[in-house]
């Protein structure tokens, strides 16, 4: 049986997060997992709502979030990170299935994020084998 997943994308930055996704789709096919929904937000601070809405049905073994967040002229990008990666955790933990944090960031350039697409497929990995661990 294969692992069914959810993705949530950040919509924000998507010249990014749209190869993430790419590159996400191909290794959960590599891997022998379903991407059996794909949710996009507008950006990594609107993720928590849509993630719990994924975790809520029975369709979904684990959620792989996508994302980057660059940073700025402000510590906004601290706070976004700092304050979704907590909520992501704490819903993982809520609901007893995995969600992976496929985020980049903080403090990262534009370019250092097109460095990091590779973030993608670390998740979808993460995901499936927390998934397939049934703890």
């Amino acid at each position: 049986m294969s692992v069914k997943l959810g993705f949530v994308i950040s919509e924000f930055n998507y010249d990014v997060t749209e190869s993430m996704r790419e590159l996400a789709e191909r290794h959960a096919d590599f891997l022998g997992a379903e991407v059996v929904e794909e949710v996009f937000v507008p950006g990594v601070f609107d993720m928590p709502l849509a993630i719990k809405n994924l975790l809520e049905t029975d369709k979904i073994d684990a959620v792989v979030t996508l994302g980057c967040v660059i940073e700025g002229q402000t510590d906004h990008d601290q706070v976004v990170a700092s304050q979704t990666s907590r909520k992501i955790t704490d819903l993982s933990l809520d609901y007893d299935k995995p969600v992976s944090l496929g985020i980049s960031g903080p403090g990262q350039t534009r370019h250092e994020a097109q460095q990091r697409v590779d973030y993608a497929k670390r998740a979808v990995e993460s995901a499936v084998k927390m998934a397939e661990k049934d703890l």
